[in-house]
């Protein structure tokens, strides 16, 4: 994959917004994370079209080793007969093609390994996109609820709340998406968490912490019996 989208993914699974506000920092804050959210859509897509090159070589690689295995092979038992029909000439032209095909197999073999890595690399940089993007969206989700709760305290507050200045709004609304901003980039602060939601996620992590060493436990016991 090419070092500027592997960059590009980093940054964004990292919670590198402020490209993205600079770029739009006139716009209102709700504005800006719909369009990072969007930003990472077009990564995945990105990311998926290297995926789907990646695929497409790594089957051509493998097409091409069960190919010139298979002629290997053949190739030898070409050469048994020849031998016991006394052509060593055959023989000898059959081993020189199995010469050429034998330093063609580590190579292909290299291919296929090295697509092989990168297929699961670039699946892990989609699955990771993919989880930042429901982040972010729970995050954008927070916010809204955050700016209705205000526009409700606002109308219930009547007329005094009227008073308030343009600017003193503006700020409000960027202290918010502050918050919304040092949460999804891992920073201190930010919208709270659903209580709900962390208890479950944070027995689902202990759930799977006892199937590891459930599994880890079972192969060890299963190598001890086999010695």
């Amino acid at each position: 994959m090419a070092e500027g989208l592997v960059a590009r993914v980093k940054r964004l699974v990292s919670g590198g917004f402020n490209q993205v506000v600079d770029s739009i920092e006139s716009a209102s804050p709700e504005t800006v994370m719909a369009e990072a959210i969007r930003e990472v859509d077009r990564a995945t897509d990105q990311v998926r079209d290297e995926l789907a090159g990646v695929l497409a070589n790594k089957h051509l690689a493998n097409t091409r080793l069960g190919t010139t295995t298979t002629r290997h092979e053949e190739l030898q038992e070409q050469i048994v007969l020849a031998v016991k029909q006394g052509r060593d000439d055959l023989a000898e032209a059959a081993i020189a093609r199995q010469l050429d095909l034998e330093v063609q197999i580590p190579v292909l073999e290299s291919a296929v390994a090295d697509a092989g890595r990168d297929e699961k690399e670039l699946e892990g940089y989609i699955s990771a996109l993919q989880a930042r993007k429901r982040e972010m969206e729970a995050e954008l989700d927070n916010f809204r609820r955050a700016q209705q709760q205000t526009s409700a305290d606002s109308a219930a507050a009547g007329p005094a709340a009227k008073s308030d200045s343009a600017e003193g709004k503006t700020r409000k609304a960027e202290d918010a998406f502050d918050r919304v901003l040092k949460n999804t980039t891992g920073l201190p602060g930010g919208v709270a968490t659903d209580k709900a939601s962390a208890t479950k996620l944070a027995e689902l992590e202990d759930l799977a912490l006892k199937n590891r060493v459930s599994e880890r436990l079972a192969a060890l016991k299963a190598a001890t019996k086999d010695t």
